[in-house]
C-alpha cells in the first residue's frame, strides 16, 4: 500500500438478473471498500454484447483514489466479483458482475495477471462513453485521448439508462453480430 493515493478508473457491467441494481450496488461496494474512496461515477448505460451472446449489459464507469497498488485492487475487483456470485465459466459468459481495472494512473503495465491500460478498452463505447461522462479530457496512455477514439465506436449500441428507469426492450443489436432471426 502507498500513502499517496493513485487514481483508478473500473469498468462495471452485468447482463444476468437485475443488472441495473446489482451494478448500483457494485459501486456502493467499490466506494466502501479499504483503500479506496469513490471520486466520481458515471451513469449506467445499456449496451448490446460485444463479441458474444446473450442479454443486453448494463455498464458504468467509477473513478477512485485508492493506496492500493494495481495487484492488489485488481485482487480486491474479483473478491467483490465473487461476492456478487461472478463465475468464470468461458470467455465472454454473461455475468452477475464484471469488474475491469481499466486505468491506473498513467501505469503502463503487462503481467500474466493484468495488463494496464486495459488492452481492449479504446475499442469499447461501453467503456469510452461512460468514461467520458466523468473524465472528459482523459488520455489512454499509449493510445492517446479517450475522445479521439470514440468516433472508432460509432457502430457500437449504447443507450444511457435514465435515473429511475428500467433498461428499454428490445434487446439493442451489437454490430459484430447478425440480428438473431
Amino acid at each position: 500500500m502507498s500513502n499517496t493515493p493513485a487514481l483508478a478508473w473500473i469498468g462495471i457491467g452485468a447482463n444476468l438478473g437485475d443488472a441495473p441494481t446489482t451494478v448500483e450496488q457494485a459501486i456502493a461496494r467499490l466506494a466502501g471498500s479499504p483503500g479506496c474512496s469513490l471520486q466520481a461515477r458515471s451513469s449506467l448505460y445499456r449496451t448490446a454484447p460485444v463479441a458474444a451472446v446473450g442479454d443486453d449489459y448494463v455498464n458504468a464507469v467509477a473513478r477512485l483514489a485508492t493506496t492500493l497498488s494495481p495487484a492488489q485492487l485488481l485482487q480486491q475487483l474479483m473478491q467483490i466479483e465473487s461476492e456478487f456470485g461472478r463465475q468464470r465459466d468461458y470467455r465472454n459468459a454473461p455475468r452477475t458482475l464484471d469488474l475491469d481495472l481499466l486505468l491506473y494512473d498513467q501505469v503502463t503495465m503487462d503481467t500474466a495477471q493484468l495488463i494496464l491500460p486495459h488492452p481492449r478498452m479504446h475499442e469499447r463505447a461501453f467503456v469510452l462513453v461512460p468514461l467520458l461522462e466523468i473524465d472528459p479530457a482523459i488520455t489512454i496512455p499509449g493510445r492517446g485521448s479517450a475522445a479521439a477514439l470514440l468516433p472508432a465506436t460509432a457502430g457500437q449500441a449504447i443507450q444511457k439508462i435514465e435515473a429511475g428507469a428500467a433498461p428499454a426492450k428490445p434487446p439493442l443489436q451489437s454490430p459484430q453480430l447478425p440480428p438473431a432471426g
